[in-house]
Formats: structure tokens, C-alpha cells, sequence
């Protein structure tokens, strides 16, 4: 019987900014290995497609709205983001 003991936490440090488009410069596909979760002004949201803690912002799609190609049509909101592994 072998013994579970937990490993170190090997999860990356979540950057300034992330996008979930990988067509994107601030795409990190090591992140998106574990389970992130965005807090916006004080609440969690789910629909958060791009953040900068550092700006204060987030990207999030304009209801079922899409662009020339096809891609949701996105908003910037600005307020208090806080970036967290679940």
C-alpha cells in the first residue's frame, strides 16, 4: 500500500492578464490545466472571456451578440478583479 501524501503545489502563478482565445498574445495554456475562477467586484463571475488585475478589467461577451466573424461581440468592464485557482 503506498502512501498518498499530497504533492507540492506545481500550479503557475496566474498572470496580469489572461485570455481564454488562443489566438490571443495573453493566452497561457498552463493555466488553463487547473480550475481558475474570476472575482469581479466582489463577486464571482462565469462568463469572464479576458482580465487585467492591474487595469481593473474584464471582457465579458454582449449577450447573444456576434461579430463580422462569427465570435461573441465583447464589453470591457472596469471595477476590482481578483484572479484565484479553485
Amino acid at each position: 500500500m503506498t502512501d498518498q501524501t499530497p504533492t507540492p503545489d506545481t500550479r503557475p502563478t496566474l498572470p496580469d492578464r489572461l485570455s481564454i482565445d488562443v489566438r490571443s498574445p495573453h493566452h497561457v495554456a498552463a493555466v488553463f490545466e487547473h480550475d481558475i475562477g474570476i472575482r469581479f467586484n466582489g463577486k464571482e463571475r462565469f462568463d469572464v472571456t479576458e482580465y487585467c488585475v492591474s487595469e481593473g478589467w474584464v471582457k465579458v461577451p454582449a449577450g447573444k451578440t456576434l461579430d463580422r466573424k462569427g465570435n461573441p461581440l465583447l464589453i470591457k468592464i472596469k471595477g476590482t478583479v481578483q484572479a484565484f485557482y479553485k
